[in-house]
């Protein structure tokens, strides 16, 4: 099969979770035999023609004129433009909201057009009023035009259907176990190994990080909070300025994936605030790192990770949870439940060969 791969920011993986299900599924893919093409942006700072095996198109994303925003739609309506003019037999966008203007308006010429949802955007406590009707509209029409949809998450799938009365593959995310971790990057960051909390999310406010730094304030505990993600934003700025000296530290960005899974390793407890799914991959990671993970209670979450973390949906009851000692007796068996789950769902193997066969089924039925 000739497979295109639009709606990221190009691999390898320098920004977030699409990519990286983006770089493990095209090389997947490409070790399986298919032409894999990637559409990546301009400014990728990886610039060969080929990764892997896999062959890259670059097309601009004009970010330093309109914004992030607004230059994905753009970005993303070129892509597809020129995608549906190449010979793909399966053209594979991973997102929703801003390809989906792309998916109405551009001409199809008879290409099959298959869309990973990825969460519920509209919901994000970022966006005003205004912008999460238009990015709800867009959902649906979104929903509406895509020739086959996937959910990475069952939440997602059910939403989907009682929504729209539309049905879809259920493809997971994937993550590889950490085998032999290693304590040698940890003094790089400062870090002292099972004397510190951990979380690694990007600095939004529907990822909980307020909640979770007052739980942590309120708490009293005296090791340190590390938080790995990009934080210059505006909530970051904010996030940053409210707990000044609160012993919170941001690390921000780290894209070597050795250093990640160790740091994530040797956390005394991993704090996951994540709340408008689907599945999130930094969840996915904190898993087969062996972390004893306390998550937001939400459908997401819960449908990944089930009983083996701590929930909590308030500051108070987060804070009660760092206070037990009682906790940790359960981390032994939380984290080999977890690594069970990530060997028999959410294995990279597994999830490229769903993506094959959900390929393959569409094909044959055309």
């Amino acid at each position: 099969m000739k497979i295109a791969i639009l709606g990221t920011r190009g691999i390898p993986n320098n920004y977030g979770g699409f990519e990286q299900c983006a770089e493990y599924l095209s090389v997947g893919l490409v070790e399986k035999g298919h032409e894999v093409t990637i559409y990546s942006p301009v400014f990728h700072p990886y610039k060969e023609a080929n990764y892997k095996g896999v062959k890259i198109i670059r097309k601009l994303s004009p970010q330093h004129i309109f914004g992030q925003s607004a230059s994905n739609f753009i970005y993303d309506y070129l892509c597809l433009k020129d995608a549906v003019k190449q010979d793909f037999d399966i053209i594979l966008e991973l997102g929703l909201i801003t390809s989906s203007l792309s998916i109405i308006f551009c001409k199809k010429r008879g290409k099959v057009i298959v869309t990973n949802l990825d969460g519920l955007e509209w919901k994000r406590k970022k966006w005003n009023k205004i912008v999460q009707i238009v990015t709800k509209t867009l959902e649906k029409y979104g929903v509406k035009y895509s020739d086959y949809l996937i959910a990475d998450n069952i939440g997602i799938q059910q939403y989907i259907h009682n929504e729209y009365n539309r049905e879809s593959e259920f493809i997971a995310y994937g993550a590889v176990a950490v085998k032999k971790p290693s304590v040698s990057c940890l003094s790089d960051y400062a870090l002292n190994a099972d004397n510190y909390l951990l979380s690694i999310a990007r600095l939004e406010p529907e990822n909980n990080l307020e909640m979770m730094f007052d739980a942590y304030v309120k708490s009293g505990i005296k090791i340190p909070y590390f938080v790995v993600g990009q934080h210059l934003t505006s909530h970051g700025d904010f996030l940053k300025d409210k707990y000044r000296d609160k012993g919170i530290i941001f690390l921000g960005g780290i894209f070597n994936k050795g250093d990640l899974d160790n740091i994530r390793y040797y956390s005394r407890c991993y704090l996951h605030g994540h709340s408008v799914g689907g599945t999130n991959p930094a969840l996915l990671e904190a898993m087969a790192a062996q972390t004893f993970i306390l998550a937001h209670d939400n459908q997401f979450n819960k449908s990944v990770i089930n009983n083996n973390a701590f929930y909590f949906d308030n500051a108070s009851k987060l804070a009660d949870l760092l206070k037990d000692k009682e906790i940790i007796k359960n981390k032994k068996t939380f984290i080999q439940n977890n690594l069970i789950r990530i060997d028999e769902v959410y294995r990279w193997s597994i999830v490229v060969n769903k993506y094959e066969s959900y390929f393959k089924r569409i094909l044959d039925n055309k």
